[in-house]
């Protein structure tokens, strides 16, 4: 496996960064509005993947980009931007321990909108992972 281009690679780097999304961002929202803490984040977000973009010289023309392709990433970005309000208040309020593996249920949901939207194939194997995030999910939540 040629890990530059691995997807299982950056799908772990993804979950490192959350991690550290978890552990940075309950600091974060200590004494102030979580609203206000996520647009904060937002910008540096903003301000660091146009830097990335500059840096690797990966900027396009904006009408180059088809129609849907602007529809599914406007969506993606207002699910984004509520799952982050969500995310930070349920944090300023929660236990990082709890909260976060909560968080995790977005990988069920993800599994169940690809089977019904994307045509994707159930496998035994995401089956047995997908429901045991949600076991597990439940259990913190019960617990």
């Amino acid at each position: 496996m040629k890990f530059s281009s691995s997807w299982q690679l950056f799908a772990l780097g993804s979950a490192f960064f959350a991690g550290l999304t978890a552990i940075f961002g309950k600091f974060g929202v200590t004494g102030m509005n979580s609203n206000f803490a996520t647009f904060i984040r937002t910008v540096v977000i903003l301000v660091v993947i146009a830097g990335i973009v500059t840096l690797r010289d990966e900027w396009q023309k904006p009408a180059l980009v088809g129609a849907s392709n602007w529809l599914f990433l406007v969506l993606s970005a207002i699910a984004t931007g509520l799952s982050w309000l969500c995310y930070y208040h349920a944090l300023q309020i929660g236990p990082i321990s709890k909260v976060a593996p909560i968080d995790k249920l977005s990988v069920a949901f993800a599994i169940v909108l690809g089977l019904l939207f994307a045509g994707e194939q159930l496998t035994w194997p995401v089956a047995i992972g997908g429901s045991l995030i949600v076991a597990g999910s439940v259990v913190i939540i019960a617990f």
